[in-house]
């Protein structure tokens, strides 16, 4: 188990467009200070082009953007503490990321969850994907990319100081 020294880490989690984003959003723009945006998605096609420049849009200039698909851990490990807040959207979008590249889901989660709890002096919103609340896949790689993702959430939400679900644009605290 992990310490946690850093500021504060809150973790969010939801089912797919039910407001985990905006939620987070509205809550990181509310600290004062620079803040980053750690974008795992990658604009692969026209629509999802669009709906980058859309989210780009929702958040101002208040926020530096960083698009980062894969190291997201030696990225957090760059930026800390250089940022009041730092919001990293979405680690689902990440593992989907990491299976497609054929990298070991497991050592990234080794390297992503000690850059989290290591000292420094930024909030972390983390954003995720609850997609374990359905029907069991009906093949493999779908029930193994549902049980990895269930695994990488857990292991966030053991380190976070705060956990949320949102639910149809509601945000429950969960921890």
């Amino acid at each position: 188990m992990y310490l946690t020294s850093c500021k504060k880490i809150i973790f969010v989690t939801g089912g797919a467009r039910s407001g985990k984003s905006t939620f987070a959003l509205k809550e990181a723009s509310k600290i004062s200070g620079k803040k980053a945006y750690i974008a795992t998605a990658e604009a692969l096609d026209e629509e999802m082009k669009q709906r980058i420049e859309d989210h780009k849009r929702q958040r101002g200039d208040d926020w530096v953007t960083y698009e980062e698909p894969l190291k997201i851990a030696e990225l957090v490990e760059e930026i800390k503490g250089k940022y009041s807040v730092i919001l990293i959207d979405c680690l689902t979008l990440w593992l989907s990321n990491l299976i497609h590249a054929d990298l070991n889901f497991k050592a990234e989660i080794g390297h992503l969850i000690p850059s989290l709890v290591t000292s420094h002096s930024s909030l972390v919103y983390i954003i995720s994907n609850e997609v374990g609340m359905g029907i069991v896949p009906e093949n493999e790689m779908a029930r193994r990319f549902r049980d990895m993702a269930g695994l990488l959430n857990q292991k966030v939400a053991e380190v976070a100081d705060e956990v949320y679900m949102v639910v149809a644009g509601t945000p429950i605290k969960i921890k």
